[in-house]
């Protein structure tokens, strides 16, 4: 009698555990199934706007899209000039030819905000420009300094009719340099060979950790001293007569934007909108500066992860800069 009492007081409580356990299971089990829902709802999502932004890039803003009626164009050299770059010459130079060939373009701008770069770059676009000035002589070119505009990038602003600065803007830089550094002694104090082996007999001309040798510097400055050169023929021959040479003009020294135009390196202080409106006279401003989709960017950016290892073959010397 007295387990049949125990098994009745135990019997109800031992049933509300159970009912209580499976609604806590069936309510986890929904909320898990809700999570889910959700995920795989933002990943559908991001899928389709993955396939938008490959497929679709000319819809998108500033991607040079155009408008109807007269309109200034506007295209950006912005960063580093150089082969892998934003501002490289092949995406310059793409976005040069589409402002120029398009009917309603009235002038162009040409936006610059660069430390320089490749000298081999900054010549590919400068020469383009002035393919473009003479194919199209009714379209001004109008070089429009933001921040900087030095070296490299004041290569090719020599290119364009005029040059428009801040007061505040960097100008000048006009000269080359090859960097590199030396650990020879470094080594000798750590007490590490160097095991350098080559096929050529100054293929290891620039080698960090090897010394230098007198002909080699010489050979590397008169390398430089040709870039420099060809640099001055370019500004002497964009500035003509409005440029106030003296002999730091070409020392490598760079300037604000205000002494720029006292120097003759640049013609008058304005911004990309008071050229468009004053110079230009058409107020409406379209960019035509070309803009890297999702493959490009990814490629771009793997390719320049595998250069430090692809340079440690070929290389020995750092690359020439207009910097």
């Amino acid at each position: 009698m007295w387990k049949k009492n125990k098994q009745e007081e135990i019997h109800p409580d031992w049933e509300r555990g159970v009912v209580r356990k499976l609604a806590f299971a069936a309510i986890e089990e929904q909320r898990r199934s809700r999570r889910w829902g959700i995920f795989f709802k933002f990943l559908t999502f991001a899928y389709l706007l993955t396939l938008l932004l490959l497929w679709m890039p000319d819809k998108l803003p500033g991607t040079g899209l155009k408008v109807s009626g007269g309109h200034t164009a506007l295209v950006d050299v912005k960063g580093v000039i150089a082969d892998d770059a934003e501002a490289s010459a092949d995406s310059v130079i793409t976005s040069l030819r589409d402002a120029f060939d398009d009917k309603n373009t009235k002038g162009v701008i040409v936006r610059i905000n660069s430390p320089g770069g490749s000298p081999v770059q900054a010549a590919y676009i400068h020469d383009e420009i002035g393919r473009l000035k003479a194919k199209h002589e009714d379209i001004p070119v109008y070089a429009v300094v933001t921040d900087m505009c030095a070296s490299g990038g004041y290569y090719v602003a020599a290119a364009a009719d005029k040059i428009y600065v801040n007061e505040s803007s960097v100008v000048g830089s006009i000269g080359v340099l090859m960097s590199s550094f030396g650990f020879v002694d470094g080594m000798d104090k750590l007490g590490v060979e160097r095991r350098l082996l080559t096929s050529g007999k100054h293929k290891g001309l620039m080698d960090p950790f090897s010394p230098m040798s007198e002909f080699g510097r010489e050979h590397v400055q008169t390398m430089l001293n040709n870039i420099h050169q060809q640099f001055i023929d370019v500004v002497r021959k964009g500035r003509g007569e409005r440029l106030k040479e003296s002999p730091e003009t070409f020392s490598g020294l760079f300037w604000t934007g205000g002494q720029s135009i006292e120097m003759g390196l640049a013609d008058a202080l304005g911004s990309s909108s008071y050229v468009a409106r004053e110079i230009i006279g058409a107020e409406d401003i379209v960019d035509f500066s070309t803009t890297e989709d999702l493959p490009e960017r990814f490629a771009r950016r793997l390719g320049a992860g595998a250069a430090p290892m692809l340079g440690g073959t070929w290389g020995g010397a750092g690359s020439t800069q207009l910097r």
